[in-house]
C-alpha cells in the first residue's frame, strides 16, 4: 500500500481536528489536548502494565456515551489526570458536552505518563495540571510544535530524550490517518549506539533524518535507571476522517499499538502504561472490511513514524537527564 504524508504531516491533517500544547519549563512537564469542531467517536486500547487514565471505561461499545469532546495526554503521573478537569471547564464555557437536561457535561478522557524524576521542580503546593490543561485547550490549532513540548516536554526513552510526535498519511482511497504521541518509553527508539531509528522502514521523505535502517541491529537497549525508577509510559492518539463505530475505533487503537512495537524496543512492558486512543470524525464514508484492514495497517505505520519524529525533534535543555537526538547525532 503506497501512502504519502499529509500537507502538515501532523494529526491535524485529519480535517476538523486541532491540537493545543501547554508546558511549564520549570516543571519540565506539560499537557497536550486534541479537540475537534464537533464531538467525535472515540475508542481506546491499553497494552502497558502501568496505565493512568480518566474516563476510559465509557469508551467501551456497550456504554451510553458514544462520542467525546476532547482527548488529553499529560505528564505528571496521577497528578496529570487533573489536566482533563481544566479542559472540561473550558469546554463547558463553550457550551460543549453531553446534554443532560439543560446541563452540558464535557466528555474528556485522558491518560498520563510518568515524568516526575526528570529534574524539574515538582514541589508545588497546588496541582498545576488543571491550569495547564485549560491553557492547552485555549492554544488548540491545526498547526502545532512537536518535540520538547506539551505532554512530551519532560519525556525520556532508554537512551535519549523523548518528546511529542505527530505524523499523517493519505491512503489510496483518499482517507487520512493521523497520529499524535508522547514518547516516554522504557525502551529505545534508536538502534544500539547509533542514530538510526527502529521505525526507519516506515519513514516518508526523510522526516526523521532519512538515515535508513541500521545495517546490523543489536539487541534493544534499556537503561538500568529507567528500570529502577519505573519512569515510563508512551501515550498516543490515532485519528481518521473515516466514519467508524466505537467498536471499530477500539480495533483501530489496537492496530496502532503495532506502531509502538515497531518503533520502541521493548514496548508494552509491565512498567509502561502504554495506551492509544482512537478518534474518528466521520467526514468520509464508513470503510468496508478490506478498507478497515488497510486503515489499521496505516495506523500502525503512521504511529511508528510519529514516535521517531518525537525523538528526532526533541530539543536539549540544561540539566537534561539524557541527551537529545540532535545533541548527540545532529
Amino acid at each position: 500500500m503506497k501512502t504519502q504524508a499529509g500537507a502538515r504531516n501532523l494529526i491535524t491533517d485529519v480535517a476538523g481536528l486541532r491540537v493545543g500544547n501547554a508546558q511549564d519549563m520549570r516543571l519540565r512537564s506539560g499537557v497536550t489536548v486534541l479537540v475537534a469542531d464537533a464531538p467525535f467517536t472515540a475508542g481506546v486500547h491499553v497494552m502497558g502494565g502501568a496505565p493512568g487514565t480518566r474516563e476510559t471505561d465509557l469508551l467501551s461499545p456497550d456504554r451510553v456515551v458514544e462520542q467525546v469532546d476532547a482527548l488529553v495526554l499529560s505528564g505528571g503521573s496521577a497528578f496529570g489526570l487533573d489536566a482533563a478537569s481544566g479542559v472540561a471547564d473550558g469546554l463547558r464555557e463553550m457550551g460543549r458536552g453531553f446534554a443532560v437536561g439543560d446541563v452540558c457535561v464535557p466528555i474528556v478522557p485522558g491518560a498520563i505518563l510518568f515524568d516526575l524524576l526528570n529534574g524539574g521542580e515538582k514541589d508545588w503546593s497546588d496541582n498545576p495540571y488543571k491550569a495547564l490543561g485549560r491553557a492547552a485547550l485555549e492554544a488548540a490549532s491545526d498547526a502545532f510544535e512537536i518535540g520538547s513540548t506539551g505532554a512530551g516536554t519532560g519525556a525520556t526513552t532508554a537512551t535519549l530524550k523523548g518528546g511529542l510526535g505527530s505524523a499523517s498519511a493519505i491512503l489510496p482511497d483518499g482517507s487520512t490517518v493521523g497520529a499524535l504521541v508522547a514518547v516516554n518509553a522504557l525502551g529505545s527508539a534508536t538502534v544500539g549506539e547509533g542514530p538510526q531509528f527502529w521505525a526507519a522502514p516506515f519513514e516518508i521523505g526523510g522526516e526523521f533524518g532519512g538515515l535508513g535502517p541500521a545495517p546490523h541491529p543489536p539487541d534493544p537497549m534499556t537503561a538500568p535507571t529507567k528500570l529502577a525508577q519505573h519512569a515510563n509510559t508512551t501515550i498516543g492518539i490515532i485519528a481518521t476522517d473515516a466514519a467508524l463505530t466505537q467498536a471499530q475505533c477500539n480495533r483501530l487503537a489496537t492496530a496502532a499499538h503495532d506502531g509502538f512495537a515497531r518503533a520502541l524496543l521493548p514496548s508494552h512492558t509491565l512498567m509502561d502504561g502504554d495506551l492509544i486512543f482512537a478518534a474518528a470524525t466521520g467526514a468520509r464514508p464508513a470503510p468496508d472490511l478490506p478498507a478497515q484492514v488497510m486503515l489499521g495497517h496505516a495506523a500502525a505505520c503512521t504511529m511508528a513514524r510519529a514516535i521517531a519524529r518525537a525523538v528526532h525533534a526533541a530539543a536539549p535543555m540544561p540539566g537534561d537527564p539524557l541527551p537529545a537526538w540532535v545533541e548527540r547525532f545532529g
